[in-house]
């Protein structure tokens, strides 16, 4: 698909394999308990998918991006690439699969907490051929971007592909699987929130020293990269043997959905433009606060003007 594509003379940095929904957002003053019906207040929809929220964050951000990934024949496919098509993300990577287009449903609270299911759709077709495909196309030094809201083993071709051409590879484990730790131990950089990364060192409980100390025993057994974010309490990350922390602003939460994928979008543009490694983290985590600010995942997604004015603010 062409639609979006950059010029021909201008080779994408980033590449962010993954998935690409239509959100069908519903607003509420509280989630329902299991069982429970409650009256909403709005509904909307949305460009998502965690894969083209990380393409179109990365965009912002300033980076140059391709996306690959699959979308359906029907209604929904060109919404769900407006944002990216606008954004000018280079889209020759998505193809158009026998299955709809996928869908995320969310309700959202007023508080800004939200529950989502996902319809996997034309993500599921997504193969470890495309991935070998996109890959193939990138150098060394490049920046690829992934997730888990594509089959497994898409995932690993991506990753082994990205190895044997020293393509830094990042990968969010989320939504996480029972293929994340074994995928994410494939990745230089992986990032998780809090309970992922429980899942993801196989234990469970741990307090902020207990966490570190689990951080810095992965990072010394594998050399990876571990990044955590925290919530209101911004991210810890291990790096070349050295902690890093960055907080996150103090922000009246609107819509939390889209923090995750705007941190990893604007994480992977800071390294592509050679940022130090706490600056990336810092840029990163404003990107995630800014997010929460405003409803849907690809809309609240912040510019660069934006959150690197917050950057300077904060010194």
């Amino acid at each position: 698909m062409s639609a979006g594509a950059m010029p021909e003379d201008t080779c994408p940095m980033i590449t962010v394999f993954g998935s690409i929904n239509m959100d069908l957002i519903a607003t509420t003053a509280r989630l329902p308990r299991p069982g429970e019906t409650v009256a909403g207040h709005s509904f909307t929809t949305a460009a998502g998918g965690k894969g083209a929220n990380q393409a179109l964050a990365a965009r912002r951000a300033g980076a140059t991006v391709r996306m690959a990934g699959a979308v359906g024949g029907d209604s929904f496919a060109a919404e769900s690439l407006v944002l990216l098509t606008q954004a000018a993300v280079n889209l020759d990577f998505v193809k158009i699969a026998d299955e709809p287009t996928g869908t995320a449903h969310i309700t959202v609270a007023d508080d800004g907490e939200n529950v989502i299911v996902v319809v996997p759709g034309a993500n599921g077709d997504v193969t470890a051929a495309d991935a070998r495909a996109a890959v193939s196309q990138m150098s060394a030094g490049d920046v690829l971007m992934l997730q888990l809201e594509v089959p497994p083993e898409a995932v690993e071709a991506a990753l082994d592909s990205a190895r044997a051409r020293r393509v830094t590879s990042v990968i969010n484990l989320a939504p996480f699987t029972a293929d994340g730790a074994r995928l994410g131990a494939k990745a230089d950089i992986v990032v998780t929130n809090e309970s992922e990364f429980e899942l993801f060192a196989g234990k469970s409980g741990f307090s902020d020293a207990q966490r570190e100390a689990e951080m810095r025993a992965i990072h010394e057994r594998t050399g990876q990269t571990i990044i955590v974010t925290l919530g209101a309490d911004g991210v810890i990350a291990i790096r070349k043997g050295n902690i890093f922390r960055a907080p996150g602003l103090k922000v009246d939460p609107v819509d939390t959905v889209g923090a995750g994928d705007s941190f990893c979008g604007y994480l992977a543009a800071s390294l592509d433009a050679g940022l130090p490694f706490a600056d990336c983290l810092r840029r990163a985590a404003v990107a995630g606060s800014l997010a929460c600010t405003k409803r849907g995942a690809q809309p609240a997604i912040p510019d660069a003007v934006e959150v690197d004015a917050r950057m300077e603010a904060r010194g």
